[in-house]
């Protein structure tokens, strides 16, 4: 079985998928796969895949017939993957060279299924702004109030998916199914070591403060089965850790002009 595979949704994502890509494929691991997921209808920026990709074979490039969303196309990638972990990388992030092989291999001494790392978060040009120390545990009550962990961090043992996918919703498809997964007692293990780079694009959809209220609701009230009031003190509990989080990559911006 290959060892790992590296699940990234492309979306739009021409400015920032060549170091990305690049990211992935210099991981010091030789048994490897990525799968990139093209979610576009718009079919123009494939050549440009193509000619970034050049034929290698430890890549796959899936293109969707119409625009499914992050986390259908997750799936699709997922499905297609034939790793002993999953690995997720959003087309605009980074990885340091040493990620995988560092990563795997404490997942493996230390027995865990689950698993995401420290983080710095980077501009658009690329500039440190700060880094976010990763917690010890995630329970399912710490990530009721904050997501405190990025997805491009995250490792997961392919046997996990068996029971578990990601829904259809436009932003925070990847918190619902950590909150699914906490429920369902899998340990959410973080590791206090920066081996990823998280880039701020502010034009993204994740960054649509509107739609993340609404999908904020749809997961607290549809799928957590909270009370509407229970939802909106959630959502302002998880949106004032979210403010708290901006103000201070504000901030540090402003300190970079």
């Amino acid at each position: 079985m290959m060892l790992a595979s590296i699940i990234m949704p492309y979306f739009k994502k021409k400015k920032y998928f060549k170091s990305s890509y690049y990211s992935a494929l210099n991981q010091n691991i030789k048994n490897k796969e990525i799968i990139i997921v093209y979610d576009d209808e718009d079919k123009s920026e494939i050549n440009y895949l193509n000619s970034i990709i050049n034929k290698r074979k430890n890549t796959i490039l899936i293109v969707n017939k119409k625009n499914y969303g992050v986390g259908i196309s997750r799936n699709i990638g997922i499905n297609r993957s034939k790793g002993k972990y999953i690995c997720f990388l959003d087309c605009d992030d980074i990885w340091k060279k040493n990620k995988l092989k560092w990563q795997i291999n404490y997942m493996k001494e230390n027995n865990l299924v689950f698993t995401h790392t420290s983080y710095s978060i980077i501009n658009e040009a690329g500039k440190l702004l700060y880094s976010i120390r990763a917690k010890k545990e995630l329970k399912y009550s710490d990530l009721i109030k904050s997501c405190d962990l990025a997805l491009s961090t995250v490792i997961i043992k392919r046997d996990i998916f068996s029971f578990f996918n990601f829904k259809s919703i436009k932003t925070k498809e990847d918190y619902l199914l950590w909150l699914e997964m906490s429920k369902s007692n899998i340990k959410i293990m973080g590791i206090n070591k920066t081996l990823s780079l998280w880039r701020r694009v502010p034009d993204s959809l994740s960054s649509n403060i509107m739609q993340k209220i609404k999908d904020a609701f749809t997961i607290y009230y549809q799928h957590e089965k909270c009370s509407i009031f229970i939802s909106v003190i959630n959502i302002f509990i998880l949106s004032f850790f979210a403010f708290k989080k901006k103000i201070k990559i504000f901030n540090l911006s402003k300190k970079l002009l």
